[in-house]
């Protein structure tokens, strides 16, 4: 056994390429979906333009589609918020692109700035506030994509639903 490792590989993997996985066109892991917001948000080219706010709802636009996931870009005034909800059977992650967002769970509070993370597994409930004095953008990723949000009360009991993304 060698003492620095317990694997030795022999030459040079890359020149190995039938034991390299070939890239993926779409993501189909948790991380490969976190590196696509990664990637979205660092484009800022192809999101800003779109951008849009509305005083009275929040403003959402989907930006993306691929093999059972969506990709939509939210936009959020002061004040502005989501209500307390779940995203149904879907997974997703969020992620803020500009400004300052708050998100409220159960486990508590916690402000999310530019380039913040979230991932969430299906039936999170979960709230997302604007708490700040300055608008906010951010960017949902959600897989499968979104056909249900169940609202909840402040008890977290299934109220009505919605199917605006959050």
């Amino acid at each position: 056994m060698n003492s620095d490792s317990d694997l030795q590989i022999a030459g040079d993997l890359l020149e190995v390429p039938h034991l390299l996985q070939p890239a993926r066109e779409h993501p189909a892991t948790v991380a490969e979906f976190a590196g696509l917001a990664r990637a979205l948000a660092a484009d800022r080219a192809q999101w800003a333009p779109l951008v849009q706010y509305d005083a009275t709802s929040r403003w959402y636009h989907r930006l993306r589609t691929g093999p059972g996931y969506e990709v939509w870009l939210l936009s959020w005034v002061p004040g502005q918020g989501s209500g307390s909800h779940d995203h149904g059977r879907s997974s997703g992650v969020l992620t803020v692109l500009a400004g300052e967002l708050t998100e409220r769970s159960e486990s508590g509070s916690r402000a999310l700035a530019p380039g913040a993370q979230r991932v969430f597994a299906p039936g999170y409930v979960h709230e997302v506030v604007n708490d700040s004095i300055e608008p906010a953008v951010s960017l949902h990723i959600y897989y499968p994509g979104l056909t249900e949000m169940p609202m909840h009360s402040a008890r977290c009991a299934p109220a009505a639903q919605d199917v605006v993304p959050a």
